[in-house]
């Protein structure tokens, strides 16, 4: 039997975001098969209001409704972290002993994807430099993320300021989102200048 052309869009949606493959994707469009009418507008509204109402900090880069963030917002502004992601930001809001602000590159060093410096927001960062005391790269310890670290370094090094890189304890490869709170915490308090 052919699958309905409706379901098969939905499921070509759903596959199409990160980490959702082909019957993941299926299993999603048969759920919401299953939902009320009711649930799927509310479904639909949750996707609109994310669209619509998401934005990014005007000073950091990460996920507000707001012109600057609550973070931005609230907090001394004399030590920068830079994260490749807004989720990063949230990793490392969980442990509870950060508290500076961050800087969100919305991406990594990635020549063979062709993303380079001025494709990450490495200008704004260099901005924001004034009255800053030490600037914490905390980017992945995958290759890119090590590459945008050691590249971020060199740059911000002749410039005056302490460089810091989270210390290891985060495997190799690994995402920050998906550490633990208490590596984090270990990672950050063991920075080691670069």
């Amino acid at each position: 039997m052919k699958q309905l052309d409706c379901i098969l869009r939905l499921s070509n949606k759903f596959a199409r975001l990160p980490g959702v493959g082909a019957k993941t994707a299926q299993r999603y469009a048969y759920s919401v098969i299953d939902m009320t009418p009711e649930e799927v507008e509310e479904f639909c509204a949750a996707l609109r209001d994310v669209k619509t109402q998401v934005r990014y900090c005007d000073e950091c880069g990460n996920f507000t409704d707001k012109e600057t963030c609550e973070i931005c917002a609230r907090r001394e502004k004399n030590v920068i972290c830079v994260v490749a992601y807004p989720k990063d930001v949230l990793a490392l809001e969980r442990v509870s002993g950060y508290k500076g602000v961050y800087h969100v590159l919305h991406g990594t060093l990635s020549p063979l994807e062709g993303r380079g410096p001025d494709s990450l927001r490495i200008k704004e960062l260099l901005a924001r430099l004034n009255g800053v005391e030490e600037v914490i790269l905390a980017t992945s310890t995958d290759v890119e993320g090590e590459a945008t670290a050691m590249y971020l370094a060199r740059l911000l090094k002749p410039m005056g300021v302490k460089v810091s890189r989270i210390a290891q304890g985060i495997s190799m490869g690994s995402e920050l989102e998906y550490a633990d709170e208490i590596t984090l915490l270990k990672a950050l308090e063991a920075r080691t200048e670069l």
